[in-house]
């Protein structure tokens, strides 16, 4: 079975953020991070070389593969800022409809800026979504 491409590595997260190339996006990953590492109470780690992820749960496909992947993460794309939280949004259309300006993937949340959100339900998501996928990925 094939490894999976995305692991966590050593790079420094902090030079991964100097080396992002606009100010507010810099900004904004500073805040997502206190955020997401408050809710996990996992400090911020490198995952490839551009996804900075906390804490980690084994995942398993009904094929037999399985891997690791962090419980919420986040990238500074070119486009926009890209959060990973891992169960979806389909729990949480009450938070979503709060939220402010975003987009969505199937676990991915599409922000242009963090002024276009509300800072306390984005952190009310964060925390629901790490504590549902704690719960269902439980050892």
């Amino acid at each position: 079975m094939a490894e999976p491409k995305t692991k966590k590595t050593d790079a420094s997260v902090e030079d991964f953020i100097d080396n992002v190339a606009d100010e507010t996006r810099r900004d904004d990953c500073r805040k997502v991070i206190q955020l997401m590492q408050k809710a996990t109470g996992e400090k911020p780690k490198m995952w490839g070389a551009s996804i900075i992820g906390f804490g980690t749960y084994t995942y398993h496909y009904a094929s037999g593969r399985s891997g690791d992947w962090p419980l919420v993460g986040l990238s500074p794309r070119k486009a926009n800022l890209t959060l990973y939280l891992m169960d979806g949004f389909a729990h949480y259309d009450e938070l979503m409809a709060k939220l402010g300006k975003h987009k969505t993937g199937k676990s991915c949340l599409y922000l242009n800026k963090l002024t276009d959100v509300d800072l306390t339900v984005l952190r009310e998501l964060i925390e629901q979504s790490v504590a549902h996928v704690r719960k269902i990925h439980q050892k």
